[in-house]
């Protein structure tokens, strides 16, 4: 069993997504998905792997525990009167899974040190207790820089191993520093970069987002992507005016 957690450098930074990349990449292979904190969903609504199995495709998931509430893990489970999962239980979880699939990909919530529970157990624990190496998805704009150097420092600290990074949402119309942050994250972070997903694959039909998800990825995460440095083509064509209309501004 090969098992991948994947973290952030914040919330909302494409995680789900990202996961959702490396699930089609899969396919034809046995494939689990791990949530072990989903927060901000009520029960009876679809959470994060929901969404993960419509975009990628068939996968085992399992979600450890939910809270309605859009807080931090430990946050919310302290607010709903209930333990939240500490890291050695979601590291047993995930063991438990071992033989059964070829792969399991452990999604987190929010960055790498939130809290899962009362006693402190961050994502960063359960990689450490699994030896598995943390695939970082970071944003592409200003402030990542930085982001992305602390992610890698909390690891090595922790001596946990950082497979690379992706950029979780790569702008249609990138800016100076987009651009500039591209090539300066691998030095950032100490860490290849292993892919950028652009802006609004999300919203790609569950067809299109499987067979365009290896020209987000390099080969090493089973993608085709050629140099982690080129910017992913997006994910849908800008609107361009009609020559006419444009004239007509100038």
């Amino acid at each position: 069993m090969s098992v991948i957690v994947v973290s952030g450098t914040g919330t909302d930074i494409g995680k789900t997504v990202v996961t959702a990349g490396l699930v089609a990449l899969a396919q034809g292979r046995r494939v689990a998905v791990v949530k072990p904190a989903q927060t901000g969903v009520a029960e009876g609504e679809p959470g994060d792997l929901a969404e993960v199995v419509r975009l990628g495709g068939p996968a085992h998931t399992l979600e450890l525990v939910r809270f309605p509430e859009p807080l931090a893990p430990a946050t919310a489970a302290r607010r709903a009167g209930v333990p939240g999962p500490g890291a050695e239980e979601v590291a047993d979880r995930i063991a438990a899974l071992s033989g059964a699939y070829d792969l399991v990909l452990v999604e987190g919530a929010g960055g790498l040190l939130v809290r899962f529970d009362a006693g402190g157990s961050t994502l960063a624990d359960t990689a450490r207790l699994l030896a598995a190496p943390v695939l970082v998805v970071a944003s592409a704009g200003l402030g990542t820089l930085n982001s992305v150097a602390l992610t890698g420092e909390a690891l090595r600290a922790r001596g946990v191993a950082q497979l690379g990074v992706v950029v979780g949402s790569w702008p249609a119309v990138p800016g100076l520093a987009d651009r500039c942050n591209l090539l300066d994250l691998p030095e950032a972070a100490g860490a290849p970069l292993l892919g950028a997903v652009p802006e609004g694959a999300g919203r790609l039909s569950p067809a299109d987002f499987r067979a365009r998800a290896a020209d987000w990825f390099a080969p090493s995460l089973g993608g085709r992507r050629p140099t982690a440095s080129a910017p992913p083509a997006p994910a849908a064509a800008p609107v361009r005016r009609p020559v006419a209309a444009a004239a007509a501004l100038r």
